[in-house]
Formats: structure tokens, sequence, C-alpha cells
């Protein structure tokens, strides 16, 4: 991907509407070389900038809904700039910014989420297929075990799909990963957005095997009998010689619209980054999920500080902390007001890569703890012929929740460790 800017314009600015940009990857023909007159003249007169112009994206049919023209997705595009520097000047932003014709401006910049150290192991099985976390998975099963409608998408890595662990839950995949800058620290496939998201570090198969792995050798996963949507939209960078996931921010952004588009119920998302400048990161678009009724579970971050990381911590996502295995918050687990509940997230066994497993800790093995929770409460409901919103599952955990302390909600642990089986009781007693 070239280097690129994002503008939103104002809700007084006409909306000229241009091709998706991921169209122009493969095909220019009738791409637009002009956008808002004042801020062409600014990129080819000040900056001597070429440019494409496209929408950052794309209708779900033909017009735009009434659902994402109420959060403005009509309203930003992807300006690619026809230059090989990646390096674009602040003073060009600032010059964009003040106009009034823009909400706001942002270069497309490849964001960093850490890849938590898995420590590969040759065990082939486990005494029980049920580990004793204390969030009453069990016991939870007797009741419902997932539904084959409810689909939960995974923004991640990719997901070694074929691993002996998972049993055709797999559709709608897709790899939004398509990075040129810095490309020599790459590991992997980190080019070409195609339908194959293959995981190259073993980050998004883990994850998945937590939500939905039929437990042959490892614990069974939350919600095995619902189906997984795989988004790609991390590749795997060397930074000081660790792994780090790493994806621009505006792909992530599309596979969340992807996500929601494709039908997903839940969306996990095991990563998050600090907030930069340019409004709140991912802000219009989870807004769109969860005005599409989609809930979205991110993971809090694993700094152990008091922080905010992104998404997690924009209003309406679920944002989740770390607890081990004996009731405590795990000292790595970012905590904040922000901070809805913990799960499990200390040596967390799950699928890994080459059709192994792995022992992994942090946020983001907690996280698909309570993705696949949500996604039994939505399963359960559609079982009984009901729907269910997402104001009513946050009333449901933070009401189930098992507490660590003697305060209804504290900014470490939120309200409290996730209870599996306290949350369908009570949403058997709401129905």
């Amino acid at each position: 991907m070239k280097p690129h800017l994002v503008i939103k314009l104002n809700k007084t600015q006409q909306v000229p509407q241009f091709q998706y940009w991921e169209n122009l990857i493969e095909n220019k023909r009738g791409v637009s070389k002009n956008f808002v007159p004042t801020i062409d003249r600014i990129l080819r007169n000040t900056y001597n900038l070429d440019f494409f112009v496209s929408n950052n994206y794309r209708p779900k049919e033909a017009q735009w809904s009434a659902t994402e023209l109420k959060n403005d997705l009509n309203r930003i595009y992807r300006i690619i700039l026809l230059t090989n520097n990646p390096n674009i000047p602040q003073s060009l932003i600032e010059d964009i910014k003040v106009l009034p014709e823009v909400a706001f401006v942002k270069q497309g910049q490849i964001t960093t989420s850490e890849i938590p150290n898995q420590q590969y192991s040759d065990s082939q099985s486990l005494s029980s297929k049920y580990i004793d976390n204390s969030i009453y998975l069990k016991e939870a099963h007797n009741i419902t075990m997932g539904h084959p409608s409810v689909k939960i998408a995974i923004l991640d890595t990719g997901i070694e799909t074929n691993h002996s662990e998972f049993n055709n839950q797999f559709k709608f995949s897709k790899d939004f990963v398509n990075i040129i800058d810095g490309a020599s620290q790459f590991v992997g496939d980190f080019l070409d957005m195609d339908d194959i998201p293959d995981d190259k570090v073993g980050h998004g198969t883990h994850v998945a095997g937590i939500v939905a792995s039929k437990g042959t050798k490892m614990p069974i996963g939350v919600a095995p009998k619902c189906k997984i949507i795989p988004i790609k939209v991390l590749g795997a960078l060397k930074d000081n010689n660790q792994i780090v996931g790493a994806g621009l921010i505006d792909d992530i952004d599309a596979g969340i619209k992807y996500a929601v588009d494709q039908g997903a119920d839940v969306i996990n998302m095991s990563l998050g980054i600090k907030h930069q400048d340019g409004g709140l990161p991912h802000e219009d678009i989870i807004a769109y999920a969860l005005d599409s009724g989609v809930s979205v579970v991110a993971a809090s971050g694993n700094d152990g500080k008091k922080d905010k990381y992104y998404p997690g911590a924009l209003k309406g996502v679920i944002a989740v902390g770390a607890s081990d295995y004996v009731g405590h918050v795990a000292p790595f687990s970012t905590f904040g007001g922000h901070v809805s509940l913990t799960a499990p997230g200390v040596n967390v066994y799950s699928t890994f890569l080459n059709n192994g497993y792995a022992m992994s800790s942090g946020t983001s093995q907690a996280s698909p703890f309570v993705s696949g929770t949500i996604a039994l409460l939505k399963s359960y409901a559609k079982e009984k012929g009901k729907h269910i919103k997402n104001e009513d599952i946050i009333y449901i955990l933070k009401h189930t929740c098992d507490k660590y302390t003697n305060r209804y909600k504290d900014e470490k642990s939120g309200f409290g460790r996730i209870n599996i089986l306290d949350a369908l009781k009570m949403l058997q007693y709401n129905l």
C-alpha cells in the first residue's frame, strides 16, 4: 500500500463518491485524481504530490444504508499518494486539518500490537477436557454449546484453519494485510490481500482455539458449535528481536467493516493501539458495528498500567482484563475505568501452528473467553426464538461476574471475573 491519508469531510460538505480503495490495487481504470479543490491545491501546488482518491469504505449493498450514513462512512476517504517516500510532512497534515471542510485527517500508519510469547508444548493430551478456571464452562455447556448460525469474527494474525481441533467452522475468510513500506522487517505473508488468512506466528490460531476448539487434545472451546469468520488484519513484524503484530490502522477498520457486513454477531479483537492524532482509533467503524447489533470485545492491554488501548477504550466496547487461575487479576493486565471485566489469561493452553498446541498469557487470551460467552448468550436466545441486544448482554455480564472485592466495580477488574454459567442462568430467567 502506498503512503496515504484518511480524510473525513464535515457534514456541511457535499460528499462525492469514488471507487473503493481495495478495487484500485489491481484496476486503476476510471480512478479519480480530483477530490476537494482546497485539498487538491494543497497537495499539488504546495507539496507537489500527485494522488488517487478513493472511498475508505464500500457500502454493504448497492447504496449506503441508513446505519452507514448515520456513522458517516460515506464521508471518509483514502487519498493514495503517488510517491515512494513514506514520510508525509506533518505540515501537510496541519494544512489540511484547519480547512473548514475537514472533520479529521490522519496519515495511514502501521500500528503494532504486542504478541505475548507462546511456549510451544509437545503435550498431546490433557487430563481433563475442561480446565478448572472457575468460570464454570463445563456446567454452562449443559445449557448450550453454541448455535451454528451465530458467527464470531476473529480479527488477528490469521488462523490455521486446517488444525485438527477445528471442525469446518470457518466461513467468509479474508486477509486485509497489504504492507509495502518497511516490508523488510515483516515475516511471512504481508502483501496481496486475498481470501486466505494464513497465520504465520500463531497468535490468531491460539485465540481461535479458546473460542471454538472441539477439545480433542486440549480444553474444549467456549462456543465450539458457533461459526468463525477469520479475518487477518495483522502481519508479523520483527521489532528488536521480538515478533509483534503489525498492520495499517485503516486496514483493521476495513476488517471490522467486513466482519459486520458478513453478519458477524461478535467481533473479537485481541489487539489494541494507543490514541494518536486525527480522531480516536476505530471510532467511526466501531460505532457502525455497535449500531448494527454486533458485540465488540477487545483486549485491555498487557503493560500492567492504568492506560487506554483502542478499540477497548471506546464506548460500547467490552474491554477485557486477565485473571490468573487462583482468582487474582494478572499483574500485566492494563486497567482503568473502561475495563469491563476479566477472564482467564495466564498460561492458557490452546491451538498453535503446525497442528500443535501452546501455552500463552495475556489479555489477548482473556478476550476470546468473553467473546465465546457472548456467542453462547446469543445462541441460547436464538434457540429459544428470541433476540438479545447488546445492552442486555452487558447488563447480564456485569451482574453475574464474580467479584474480587466488595466493590460493585473497580478499575483493575471491572465488574469482576466472568461466570458463564450464571450469565446463562440469568438469561434463562429473563427469557
